[in-house]
């Protein structure tokens, strides 16, 4: 869906922001852009748009080199979300939202509809939120309309740029569990920019791991927690990547030895099949039996996870994944 072919990003006073730089986005992937500020990330994504326009080689959207695209036609066909939304202050919370579909000449109760169910879509009702002002919400309510807005014109490729940083820790993670339960239904094509390293494991089915102007790795968050490529890219990530290896590694059947008999009875603790390690090792350490029963999707216990298990799926995911089957 995405595609750059040897991309370069040199500005007049000689800085080079992007260097040569190939890489691929599939159609419905989430991939995240990390790295330190100044390394090019940002500029990566606002290429895809042309907000910015590469020095030399090629970017593909659809197959189709965007540089022969007229710019406002191809930013209306992205979505856009920033860190501090860009909410146009004197329109209401339904207006802002049909923005973009009414600049494609949509009809204005068709807008206003797509805008309601987009609403409802992200968790605002538009009963309630719809004509309320951006003054009048609070900042995560905010950063939902800004997504919700970006989404309106049904665009395939969405581009996010620090989507969350500008709200506390407990909403950014909030906002982060919606949003992949948002792009779980919607699959757009995603790339979303941070700075943070555990929001681009949490969030990218593959991530970009930038250093200045070059991408040093580009592939599963588990395999770059795993098997960083570089020691650039071993000390970006943190000496503690075994942890953060947690979250992004669902314990799967592999994972589990034989239930014992009493296993999954009513008060043993217990997950589905599929939670991840760093949800399964909590419950896990809040018992004493050294043991925690996986259940299937009918409730029946498959086997348990011990701390071996929990051992044997860290050594899983930090084996490099297969191409194919991406």
């Amino acid at each position: 869906m995405i595609r750059f072919e040897h991309v370069t990003k040199r500005y007049d006073d000689g800085t080079t922001a992007v260097d040569d730089l190939s890489f691929e986005v599939a159609e419905g992937e989430l991939v995240t852009l990390v790295g330190p500020s100044g390394c090019g990330k940002t500029t990566t994504m606002m290429m895809v748009n042309r907000l910015v326009e590469p020095t030399s080689g090629r970017v593909l959207v659809d197959g189709r080199d965007i540089s022969g695209v007229d710019p406002v036609a191809l930013r209306r066909k992205i979505g856009y979300v920033i860190q501090q939304v860009g909410l146009f202050p004197h329109r209401t919370v339904l207006d802002n939202t049909a923005t973009v579909p009414a600049l494609l000449g949509w009809k204005k109760a068709a807008a206003r509809a797509r805008a309601a169910e987009l609403l409802d879509l992200v968790g605002l009702d538009p009963a309630v939120y719809g004509s309320r002002y951006p003054a009048q919400l609070s900042g995560g309510q905010r950063q939902r309309v800004g997504v919700a807005r970006a989404l309106a014109a049904d665009p395939p490729v969405l581009l996010m740029d620090e989507p969350f940083g500008a709200v506390d820790p407990v909403v950014r993670e909030r906002l982060q569990n919606e949003f992949l339960a948002l792009q779980a239904t919607v699959r757009k094509t995603v790339l979303l920019v941070t700075h943070d390293i555990e929001e681009a494991v949490r969030m990218g089915d593959r991530m970009a791991v930038y250093g200045q102007g070059r991408i040093e790795q580009f592939d599963t968050p588990a395999t770059v927690l795993g098997s960083p490529a570089t020691p650039y890219v071993a000390d970006f990530v943190g000496s503690d990547r075994g942890l953060k290896r947690l979250a992004v590694t669902p314990v799967t059947e592999a994972d589990l030895d034989p239930a014992p008999r009493p296993a999954g009875d009513q008060g043993d603790a217990h997950v589905p099949l599929g939670t991840s390690l760093k949800d399964a090792l909590a419950v896990l350490l809040q018992h004493d039996t050294g043991r925690l029963t996986v259940t299937g999707d009918d409730g029946r216990p498959l086997g348990v996870l011990t701390p071996a298990g929990v051992h044997r799926a860290l050594r899983r995911a930090s084996a490099p994944a297969d191409p194919s089957s991406r």
